[in-house]
């Protein structure tokens, strides 16, 4: 059995609670968290939940520490000083900085013997294995990602910090025309924000002035300043009960030309209905390859795009080829 431990129980930390669950091969050892015993409830009760000053005290009980704090500021402190102790696998997203985390814990890795899987989930991750697979077979095209259409955390906080914002959903939303212009081998020139908008839905706190706040919306710089935004203002209880869950997915789609006027077109996509669960099931996944690759002694830092497939999977090397080649 692979035994796994977790860091941070929000809802990334949930799903990985329930992706091992789903594993034959893997028993939960623990859920580690700032908030301690009595601050976390997990889905089963069973489950030891300790202080995260704990951590350390399972340096030999836990197979692969599995990191679920956010990447803004979690995650860049704690990947490296836990990966010291334990195989490690975390989602960081900061895509501008995952060359620089992985030189980080590659060293780190390296030196004390561990195996770091970093930046896995679905984009980075399942997406960027794909852009590199598709754009390896038809070198001579254009790539497109499309998100959504799904809830952005990171742009609801931002919007519930805006004065006079009682509470905020907002989402992603690919454009239909442009994914139609991208699937027809056409719109090269397209970029981020020709592919997307942003729709938001706001509770204006009492006495509020909704204009004030739809402009500050749709002027806020690096947010929604540069996409078309839509802005609703609905009531607290249909917040509450419309826009609780946490879809996302989104597309990769590569065309090009194998021969003048040969188009060929390769797509990868994904539908989710909780997006936290869904990466949660990828974290798991590569902690199996994490153990794998330890076992091994190929200690280091890993992307997706270090993983042979097979790794990933609990069946053995003769069931795949039997079964799935």
């Amino acid at each position: 059995m692979i035994r796994i431990g977790i860091i941070g129980y929000g809802n990334l930390g949930k799903g990985v609670e329930l992706a091992v669950k789903q594993q034959e091969d893997m028993e939960l050892i623990a859920i580690f968290s700032r908030r301690g015993k009595e601050g976390v409830r997990p889905v089963n009760q069973a489950v030891t939940v300790e202080h995260i000053d704990a951590i350390p005290d399972y340096q030999e009980t836990i197979d692969v520490m599995i990191l679920c704090g956010g990447s803004a500021t979690d995650l860049p402190e704690q990947t490296p000083k836990y990966t010291q102790l334990f195989n490690t696998v975390d989602s960081f997203d900061n895509h501008s900085q995952i060359a620089q985390h992985y030189q980080t814990l590659d060293k780190i890795a390296r030196d004390h013997h561990s195996v770091c899987v970093l930046s896995v989930g679905w984009d980075p991750g399942l997406f960027s294995l794909n852009r590199v697979l598709l754009e390896a077979i038809l070198p001579q095209g254009m790539t497109h990602t499309f998100w959504g259409k799904g809830v952005s955390q990171g742009h609801s906080d931002a919007l519930r910090r805006i004065e006079g914002v009682k509470d905020a959903v907002q989402y992603t939303i690919p454009v239909a025309d442009a994914i139609a212009q991208v699937r027809q081998g056409v719109g090269a020139e397209l970029t981020t924000q020709d592919k997307h908008l942003r729709e938001c839905y706001v509770v204006a706190q009492d006495g509020a002035d909704k204009q004030a706040i739809e402009e500050a919306i749709v002027t806020m710089p690096n947010y929604f300043a540069d996409y078309k935004t839509v802005v609703h203002f609905i009531d607290e209880n249909t917040l509450k009960h419309e826009h609780q869950e946490l879809p996302h997915g989104g597309f990769v789609i590569r065309s090009g030309e194998t021969t003048p006027h040969t188009q060929q077109l390769a797509e990868f996509s994904l539908t989710l209905d909780s997006n936290p669960e869904f990466t949660a099931s990828v974290l798991v996944a590569c902690a199996r390859a994490a153990k794998s690759l330890a076992d091994l002694d190929q200690f280091g830092a890993k992307t997706i795009l270090d993983i042979p497939i097979r790794y990933l999977s609990p069946k053995s090397y003769d069931a795949l080829l039997k079964e799935d080649i």
